[in-house]
């Protein structure tokens, strides 16, 4: 018997960001996802944050509309306009 898995696809959630970057450690407290920049360097140093796809480690790296962040599970969308 073969038992069938379906797997619900991952919603984007939309971000708002006023300027033309957030670095993704500011973003992580952005979307309550860390408490604490501590907490954000630990996990992105730890492999458990991914941006478009890839496997980031720089917790500088600067996110521009259009990128996607990955992370316990959810999925985020940077997007520009007035209110963050």
């Amino acid at each position: 018997m073969k038992l069938k898995v379906r797997v619900k696809p991952r919603v984007e959630e939309p971000v708002s960001i006023r300027e033309e970057y957030i670095k993704l450690d500011s973003f992580l407290k952005l979307v309550n996802v860390v408490g604490t920049g501590g907490e954000a360097k630990l996990r992105i140093q730890d492999g458990e944050v991914s941006v478009n796809g890839e496997v980031c480690t720089m917790r500088g790296k600067k996110l521009r509309e259009g990128d996607t962040v990955r992370m316990a599970g959810r999925v985020w969308r940077v997007t520009h306009g007035e209110e963050a």
